[in-house]
């Protein structure tokens, strides 16, 4: 009867090393035929096993998903298991059993951590660089974190930086390795990192939709960790670790940017150029061989920018983080759209871009774009202005108005003005007399 190792084995060595069924029977020891029809089985061999009097022979197929799954196990753990899908033998003939089929499990676990295709895997980890602080102004410093992504077949890294390891931190710094590094792999080990995973943990973790988008557009595949294997991806934490005592040491940084120029120049010009010993060469060769089997990362690069939507403050600004932003005056309590970037904030209102700043990583920073300030400075004179204290009116000259009068009666008919009168006023008078009696 096949195992599923033995089928999975066989499709690996078919499919992805490209060996002829004869030469997989060598490896393996079986028959060409017994190849052929594993090959034939597009899912894994089943089991249906003749009753043969061991309470065990029902649990084998369980027993080898739990080795496949942890190769190391103990049996007790596994008896626990068995126990609550109807195992009703002993702990001993268990035992026997594991101690038998427990090797091969561990053959294969081994072989898949240090053998390696090109542009088959690659390895990416957070590192947190010890006793380093980079400026962000205003005299106030902050620890900075580091995507690392490595190629474990070359033994190439790279390294975006940043102030936080977040999901909208990490999305940026994948797609600022693979950039580096030339293209994408076919799949990459990870933690079981709160930046990269929703819930769940291993094989049964769920990642965050976006961090599955962002591999759905790199036709990449994420493979989550169990918690406490970090020799999994031993490659990526062994460059962490060479990170820590070559690159860092002696160095000082003005800022993020300075930090990462400092490492991309190192690395090209130090980290590439050395002789690895596993690789048999130089890194930089065994990478630009490597490159030939990556991915060519997409033509238009999927947008991983932060999005969020806050309310403008009464004094004009938004804030985003604990940094406060300006926008023009005017927008008090309106709601606006904020697109957050690696090193720029953007604020949208309905569809137009209204203000651009550089990202600031200072505590309580405020950042105030000089013309939202001289647009706010003009709006409170007017303001100001137009306090009842402060009002002054013109008092009203009302000559204009007899004069206007004046000229209007003028052009009317009426009695004859007595010129013995310097302005008329009697005569006029009399006629409105004469006018009444009438």
């Amino acid at each position: 009867m096949f195992s599923v190792h033995d089928w999975a084995e066989v499709r690996r060595l078919h499919h992805r090393e490209h060996l002829s069924k004869s030469a997989i029977a060598r490896r393996l020891g079986m028959s060409r035929p017994t190849v052929i029809r594993l090959l034939e089985l597009s899912d894994p061999p089943r089991y249906l096993r003749r009753p043969s009097g061991s309470k065990l022979d029902p649990h084998k197929d369980a027993i080898a998903e739990m080795l496949d799954k942890d190769a190391e196990v103990p049996a007790t753990v596994i008896l626990d298991h068995l126990r609550r899908d109807g195992y009703a033998g002993g702990i001993t003939i268990l035992k026997e059993h594991v101690a038998t089929v427990r090797p091969a499990f561990l053959a294969a676990r081994s072989y898949q951590r240090t053998s390696y295709l090109p542009g088959e895997l690659a390895h990416g980890d957070w590192w947190e660089p010890e006793k380093t602080q980079v400026p962000v102004g205003g005299g106030a410093t902050r620890k900075p974190y580091a995507w690392v992504t490595t190629l474990p077949h070359s033994a190439a890294h790279a390294t975006v930086f940043s102030f936080r390891k977040t999901m909208a931190d990490l999305l940026p710094a994948l797609l600022g390795c693979f950039q580096r590094l030339g293209g994408v792999p076919e799949a990459m080990v990870v933690d079981n990192d709160s930046s990269i995973v929703a819930d769940g943990v291993g094989r049964d973790a769920r990642l965050h939709p976006e961090v599955s988008a962002l591999c759905g557009h790199l036709g990449m595949r994420l493979i989550v960790l169990d918690p406490g294997k970090p020799e999994s991806k031993g490659q990526v934490e062994r460059t962490n670790g060479y990170l820590e005592t070559s690159f860092l040491p002696l160095r000082d940084f003005a800022d993020l940017d300075d930090l990462q120029s400092q490492h991309d120049s190192w690395s090209t010009e130090v980290a590439f150029r050395r002789h690895h010993r596993r690789v048999g060469g130089r890194v930089a060769d065994a990478l630009a061989a490597e490159r030939r089997y990556l991915h060519a990362l997409p033509a238009h690069l999927p947008d991983v920018d932060q999005r969020t939507e806050v309310r403008v403050q009464r004094d004009g600004f938004v804030r985003v983080g604990d940094v406060d932003y300006s926008v023009p005056p005017g927008l008090a309590r309106r709601r606006v759209q904020v697109r957050i970037l690696p090193r720029e904030v953007v604020v949208h209102l309905e569809g137009s871009e209204i203000a651009r700043h550089a990202r600031s990583f200072a505590p309580a920073d405020v950042v105030l774009d000089p013309r939202h300030a001289r647009a706010l400075r003009l709006a409170r004179e007017a303001r100001s202005r137009l306090k009842p204290s402060d009002v002054e009116l013109e008092a009203p000259d009302l000559s204009r108005y007899d004069a206007l009068i004046g000229s209007a009666h003028a052009d009317l008919p009426g009695p004859p003005v007595d010129p013995t009168s310097e302005d008329g006023s009697s005569s006029v008078s009399q006629g409105r007399s004469s006018a009444g009696a009438a």
